[in-house]
């Protein structure tokens, strides 16, 4: 595979978002997508908490969430299994909080029309291990779905190579000089390809590939987010409810078979590494856990941690450099990656292409502006 060296495109980058953007360019271009590590998905990818949710993010994320469902509700030929299962989403208020969720709901009602404000005694219906006095409201979203991330990212692998792409692991960019029309890519091993455009999908590591092709940064700030796992009481039924969120972050809970996945939504300014969790955050979850909710245990047994990469307005930075001819981004889509990849991919490629993003995107209220790497 690595004998070849020409490419129309190389993407930099094996997470979820350069292997759903290279898949959908190797409908018609001949792809090499190059990732750092030994195997793909290895940093923020594969430890996502794996949720599908329509009310989460700014307008530009939810539209593209939104244009993301029909695609991971009824996946194309490369997906041999179901992507998306029932998972509802429950946001609660702490006391004082109501107005900023009633606000939120007024927000998000268009593109998720399910979604409904419930009373305290409700929302402790939905999820009887919330403390019904701790809260003012409750916005819950019936259609909240999570993702089979694993199965999201093999299908897309399988779907580039099947349409002739390459995939190169253990392939770290170390050098990029335009030559003319085509880049000149250089991974560690020394081996060089060549094509007149490289995405740049690198995850936390982007701003540091815009370095070597001397494009701007966009100003990518990775964040540590810890995730850890609880046990439950005996006699616990997982089975039907929904995950808890509060609307300002301190925490959620997502129901994993017999456990409970929990996270403090940790968002902790750090350089592009191997996260680790964080043990204070772990117990500052515990106690805000305790206080809204029964599950009063204390026992973690196991925990983890992953990166997720914004620029200031939370939005991805998707499309041309507007100095540096053929240098294409696709970074910053933060803890929104897993649930927007299937418009995102879409739009990214259309543009690649030189064509608009496409009408079902553009209906949900998404612009090329939206996305530009000129808006910094």
């Amino acid at each position: 595979m690595n004998a070849r060296h020409e490419f129309d495109v190389i993407v930099v980058g094996g997470g979820i978002a350069g292997v759903s953007i290279a898949c959908e360019l190797s409908r018609d271009r001949a792809v090499c997508l190059l990732e750092q590590e030994a195997a793909l998905a290895f940093h923020t990818t594969g430890r996502s908490a794996a949720l599908f949710l329509e009310t989460y993010g700014n307008a530009p994320i939810r539209a593209l969430t939104s244009a993301s469902r029909e695609f991971l509700t009824d996946p194309p030929e490369f997906w041999d299994s179901a992507l998306l299962s029932p998972r509802s989403l429950l946001q609660f208020a702490v006391r004082g909080r109501g107005d900023a969720l009633e606000s939120l709901f007024h927000q998000v009602h268009e593109l998720a029309p399910s979604a409904q404000l419930v009373s305290p005694t409700e929302a402790h219906a939905l999820f009887p291990l919330l403390r019904a006095e701790h809260i003012d409201a409750a916005l819950f979203d019936p259609e909240a779905m999570e993702v089979d991330v694993h199965a999201l990212h093999q299908g897309y692998v399988r779907g580039l190579r099947a349409r002739g792409g390459f995939v190169v692991t253990s392939g770290g960019v170390v050098a990029l000089e335009r030559l003319g029309e085509v880049w000149q890519v250089t991974s560690s091993d020394g081996s060089i390809r060549r094509a007149p455009v490289v995405v740049n999908a690198a995850g936390a590591w982007a701003d540091s590939v815009a370095d070597l092709a001397g494009a701007a940064r966009v100003g990518l700030q990775p964040l540590r987010r810890t995730i850890f796992m609880l046990g439950l009481p005996e006699g616990a039924d997982l089975a039907r409810l929904p995950t808890l969120s509060d609307i300002d972050e301190s925490f959620y809970l997502k129901p994993e078979g017999n456990q409970m996945l929990c996270s403090p939504a940790d968002e902790t300014p750090t350089e592009p590494c191997d996260a680790r969790p964080d043990d204070l955050e772990i117990a500052r979850a515990l106690d805000a856990i305790g206080e809204a909710t029964t599950l009063t245990t204390r026992h973690v047994r196991s925990s983890w941690a992953g990166l997720r990469s914004f620029v200031a307005d939370r939005t991805p930075v998707v499309g041309f450099d507007a100095t540096v001819e053929g240098f294409f981004w696709c970074a910053g889509q933060g803890g929104y990656g897993i649930q927007t990849c299937a418009a995102l991919a879409r739009v990214g490629a259309a543009l690649v292409r030189g064509e608009p993003i496409p009408q079902d995107v553009l209906a949900r209220g998404l612009a090329v502006d939206d996305l530009s790497p000129a808006r910094r």
